[in-house]
């Protein structure tokens, strides 16, 4: 009885051990760009505070760099304590391949790799984009964690709504959306914008777990890749009311500044692509499209701070969004006016920006609808799980294609957008 009895304590202590170790057990890590593509942020979690450390390097990991840890409650009922760990690795060698792993002396994360872009704007660019993505019901994530284990990218681009949602059971769904996209997001710089199913908290979910770069907020930012001058917007700003005008102001007048900037001759001359992505689209032929409808970002609220006009007037050459959980592509298009099939090609020069709706990565709501009738500026539309790939060609073209889930990776769209500089 007695040897029964210690065997059970002995047992009890074990678990209490592992248990113990697991909380200081780095989880969840991803990578994003810092202020420039050869600064890589790392950032993961743990559940008891340790330090913040990374050991890294090309042949061996022979760098070190130490970080610092945030201690994240979401503002509700979460009880339970997480650590958010960021750590940057600055400076690094353009278009080399880096293993690297992160945590303490308490306990590493396995090792993981990534490849820094090259230097410069003449490079074939390669992207991954979806939005809509939850724990349950995630269709395109296996042919995304084939594409990264297989090189095929040199970033990724989630366009809002994580995991469905990050603040459920007191953030463990979170927790779990985020482990979840570490074979990718660990892998490849994994780029965002927020999206309504982060609007818990005031957003902390979001702003916490994601490391974005810029000054400003990780709400909106802008950053260069290749050819590409990216701009990162937050559409909630006009939906959720506690913002009131201000946030809507500040984001406004920023990207006003920061288009600008991209679309002069200098820039545009070394970088002529600019792409904005936000959650909630302007242009939308769903059945249920009431955001659309309310055009909120499209006109503004009460006439003032319109998004459209400011991408016209800068020459914003492709917006890309989610929200609606299915496929949609535009002709060049402003104001409802479209420059279609009518022109003889429409997508060389385009006289306005292209509009890409690619919400369908697959979450526990399922597929939107769409009306049975489409709209004069819509070009294709696809109700198929799916996701987007993007690659822009040295200073040339870009070429974009959908690729469905449910004919198991079948390429359903493609295009070219052209500009002859």
């Amino acid at each position: 009885m007695k040897l029964f009895i210690l065997l059970i304590s002995l047992g009890l202590c074990w678990a209490r051990y592992k248990h113990v170790q697991n909380n200081y057990q780095p989880e969840q890590v991803h990578i994003s760009f810092g202020e420039k593509t050869n600064d890589i942020v790392i950032t993961w979690s743990t559940f008891i505070n340790t330090g913040s450390e990374a050991k890294y390097g090309k042949n061996q990991m022979n760098k070190h760099a130490s970080g610092s840890s945030k201690l994240f409650t979401d503002g509700g009922k979460m009880h339970r304590k997480e650590w958010i760990h960021r750590v940057l690795l600055p400076d690094l060698e353009f278009n080399t391949r880096y293993m690297y792993r992160v945590g303490s002396d308490h306990g590493w994360s396995e090792m993981f790799s990534f490849k820094t872009p090259p230097a410069g704007e003449d490079w074939v660019l390669r992207i991954a984009i979806y939005g809509d993505m939850g724990v349950n019901n995630s269709m395109s994530l296996p042919y995304l964690k084939e594409d990264v284990a297989e090189d095929k990218y040199d970033m990724i681009l989630h366009v809002g709504d994580f995991a469905y949602d990050m603040n459920e059971e007191e953030g463990r769904v979170g927790d779990r959306f985020m482990n979840m996209i570490e074979p990718i997001a660990a892998r490849v710089p994994y780029m965002t914008c927020p999206g309504n199913h982060e609007s818990a908290y005031n957003f902390t979910h979001y702003s916490n777990r994601f490391t974005m770069p810029g000054q400003e907020s990780n709400l909106y930012y802008s950053f260069d890749v290749g050819p590409i001058h990216f701009v990162s917007i937050s559409t909630e700003v006009y939906y959720f009311t506690q913002y009131g005008i201000k946030l809507i102001s500040y984001q406004y007048e920023w990207l006003k500044k920061d288009l600008a900037e991209a679309n002069s001759a200098a820039n545009r001359k070394s970088r002529p692509w600019i792409i904005v992505f936000g959650h909630r689209p302007m242009y939308c032929s769903n059945s249920d499209d009431i955001d659309c409808s309310l055009e909120y970002t499209r006109t503004g609220l009460f006439g003032l701070f319109g998004l459209e006009p400011l991408l016209k007037e800068f020459g914003v050459d492709l917006v890309i969004w989610a929200h609606e959980h299915s496929y949609e592509r535009t002709w060049p298009l402003y104001d409802t006016r479209v420059y279609n099939g009518s022109y003889e090609h429409p997508y060389v020069n385009p006289r306005a920006p292209v509009h890409l709706v690619t919400g369908s990565a697959g979450c526990r709501e399922g597929r939107d609808h769409f009306r049975h009738n489409s709209a004069k500026w819509s070009a294709f539309r696809s109700q198929d799980y799916g996701y987007t790939k993007l690659k822009a060609y040295k200073k040339g073209p870009i070429y974009i294609e959908q690729v469905s889930a449910d004919l198991e990776g079948k390429v359903i769209d493609s295009f070219w957008l052209v500009k002859n500089t």
